[in-house]
């Protein structure tokens, strides 16, 4: 009981959560980081989004979120990474909280799914524009709709319409042909499917 509290002590980031592993988690040399476990730090930017007030102060995103229990212990996730979710490609990935469920802020496994940065990059998250994808052209007062190409990085001029919603529906629709092409890509069936529904055109992108 004494050991254990020790390593409580020890081992508690920001006064959460817990590395109850005993290997080396990274190597430096004059000052300088030589190697960093890949695990190690996705869980430590994991528990820094949720409980550094630091952190969520500059970027405030992440106030509401909440990070449950089991990954409280750094065993766990690093099980989870290692053993149970399917990407096997994580180390080159993000750690993605809400393509699953929209707007979700609850980090856990069922949750939680590795995404490479092509598909990190290409999803909407946050904007401010009531239609997304759309600017005002007010050289013929018409309405522009443009979206860029996960694939080339460009981003593509789809057309100019007489509406805001018109304009912003024909982002939508490029925005699903896209993710319907990344998700013949995907590893992850869960990653798929979600991306395929996304986009879809019974689902409303805008923010009225």
């Amino acid at each position: 009981m004494i050991i254990w509290t020790k390593l409580l002590v020890v081992c508690m980031l920001y006064n959460y959560g817990i590395d109850d592993t005993d290997y080396p988690k990274f190597s430096h040399k004059n000052g300088k980081m030589l190697w960093l476990c890949p695990v190690y730090r996705d869980w430590y930017d994991l528990i820094k989004r949720v409980f550094s007030k630091k952190y969520r102060a500059k970027n405030r995103s992440y106030i509401d979120c909440s990070l449950c229990a089991e990954w409280r212990y750094f065993s766990n996730f690093r099980r989870w990474v290692l053993y149970e979710q399917p990407n096997k490609n994580w180390e080159n990935c993000a750690l993605d909280k809400d393509l699953l469920i929209r707007g979700n802020k609850h980090y856990c496994p069922e949750n939680c799914v590795y995404v490479s940065m092509k598909v990190n990059g290409f999803l909407v998250r946050r904007s401010t524009a009531t239609y997304v994808g759309t600017h005002l052209d007010k050289r013929g007062n018409l309405f522009t709709a443009q979206c860029r190409n996960p694939f080339t990085g460009n981003r593509g001029y789809i057309g100019r319409f007489d509406t805001e919603l018109e304009a912003h529906l024909a982002w939508q629709a490029k925005k699903h042909e896209y993710a319907c092409q990344l998700a013949d890509l995907q590893e992850d069936p869960r990653v798929a499917e979600a991306l395929r529904q996304r986009y879809a055109p019974d689902k409303d992108w805008t923010n009225k």
